[in-house]
């Protein structure tokens, strides 16, 4: 009998491709547009109902059917009210994390299965395979590309029931295949940014939801050096739109040095800004993380050598775990890591092996 897929399909050239290549290969392939943001339909910068109508083009140039389903209930109880809650508590969440574990391998995932689907398949650049009886998640063949930081809340369930058809092809290749077959939104440009912001300016969209509580802006040694709007709206490490140009040393000369985010004093309603990119204050060889997620179901191993990321491109980095307890750990790295973000996700890994991860607390020093 012929194995039934349903495909998220969203329009972009990913997934398009990835709903081609399953039914080249012989799969029931079926299309699932999911529209999991609603607030802005009219808005210049909201792009589902052009992404809806590439999708449908897509589907029919392929040969497959695909039906439209909205999850924007699901997605702002489960992933928006998250994302509020930590951007009000002064921390950067990482709501593409949350919105792959709720919804794209959960709400979706249930919709497919009533579908009667076998499996579902997505269009990021990652691979599963199946170990004894255990399910990993894998880096893609193109590294510039890999989007396994992305999906360590995965579960074996979710694993189980997964396909990335993307993880051993290149993005090269992707719109090579795409325009051979006519597909077309073979040229479409890459979406960028959180899916329900897209190109929009951030800190216009978050004013919407969180109140501005302007305070003061501070160096670690409490020189007062400006103004900031709300401590919601800045990240650590962040070097634009601070308003603040370089000071003076002692000769009066004026130092080029740019400023950074530092740090964020909660409760006095203060910015900790430090000027050079590779300010102490900035790097931390250790970390605390909380909300652990270990995808084979048991923690790593104390000690022993892997490598971690603890944002989105950047290069695996050696560590150690150094404590594990509960679902909080602390990890070491053998070089200090630039910017480490509360909220943000240190993802684990084991060579090609994505092990899981946890939601930076803090750097430490």
């Amino acid at each position: 009998m012929t194995k039934r897929v349903v495909v998220g399909m969203s329009g972009g050239v990913d997934s398009s491709v990835t709903a081609l290549l399953l039914k080249q290969q012989g799969y029931d392939v079926i299309g699932l547009f999911m529209k999991n943001w609603e607030d802005d339909d009219n808005d210049e910068y909201c792009s589902s109902r052009q992404d809806l109508l590439d999708a449908v083009s897509v589907a029919d140039t392929i040969g497959i059917p695909i039906e439209a389903v909205n999850f924007s209930k699901e997605y702002k109880e489960r992933v928006f009210s998250e994302f509020l809650r930590e951007y009000q508590a002064g921390r950067t969440p990482n709501p593409d994390i949350l919105c792959n574990a709720e919804i794209k391998f959960k709400a979706f995932l249930d919709h497919a299965m009533q579908l009667g689907a076998d499996t579902i398949a997505t269009g990021h650049y990652a691979q599963v395979r199946e170990v004894d009886g255990l399910f990993q998640l894998l880096k893609a063949d193109d590294g510039s590309k890999d989007q396994s930081y992305f999906l360590h809340r995965l579960n074996q369930t979710q694993l189980s029931h997964a396909m990335f058809p993307l993880g051993k092809i290149l993005k090269s290749q992707v719109r090579t295949i795409a325009e051979q077959h006519g597909l077309p939104n073979h040229a479409k440009k890459d979406s960028t940014g959180i899916c329900f912001i897209g190109e929009r300016p951030f800190r216009e969209f978050l004013n919407r939801y969180l109140p501005t509580q302007p305070g003061e802006m501070l160096t670690p040694e409490g020189n007062i050096v400006g103004k900031h709007m709300g401590l919601s709206f800045y990240t650590i490490g962040q070097r634009q739109g601070l308003g603040i140009g370089g000071t003076k040393d002692a000769s009066g000369e004026a130092s080029g040095e740019p400023w950074f985010v530092a740090g964020k004093d909660m409760a006095n309603n203060r910015l900790i800004v430090v000027q050079g990119h590779d300010h102490p204050a900035l790097l931390a060889p250790r970390l605390t993380a909380l909300d652990s997620h270990w995808i084979s179901g048991t923690a790593p191993l104390l000690g022993h050598p892997y490598a971690a990321k603890t944002r989105y491109r950047q290069a695996d980095a050696p560590c150690r775990l150094t404590r594990i307890s509960g679902d909080s750990c602390e990890i070491a790295f053998d070089e200090a890591q630039w910017a480490v973000t509360p909220g943000q996700s240190v993802v684990v890994y084991d060579g090609a092996i994505c092990l899981g991860g946890a939601i930076i607390e803090q750097g430490l020093v």
